[in-house]
């Protein structure tokens, strides 16, 4: 398996599936990257707009510019 798209600290756009609740911002920030499950990478991330942290899959992910 390839390594992490995502690094710690790296600002992603977040588009969650149909069975995850809506996200309230859509740029989120990596905490930490989290071991491949089903065959997927996993992220927890963060938002300013949101007083929890999130659990994401990589394909759920998209890099941010800047």
């Amino acid at each position: 398996m390839a390594a992490h798209k995502f690094k710690v600290g790296q600002s992603v756009r977040f588009t969650p599936g149909k069975m995850t609740p809506p996200a309230g911002g859509q740029a989120y920030k990596i905490v930490r990257v989290l071991p491949a499950e089903g065959g997927e990478y996993h992220y927890r991330i963060k938002s300013v707009y949101e007083p929890y942290e999130r659990i994401a899959r990589e394909s759920e992910l998209s890099a941010l510019q800047g």
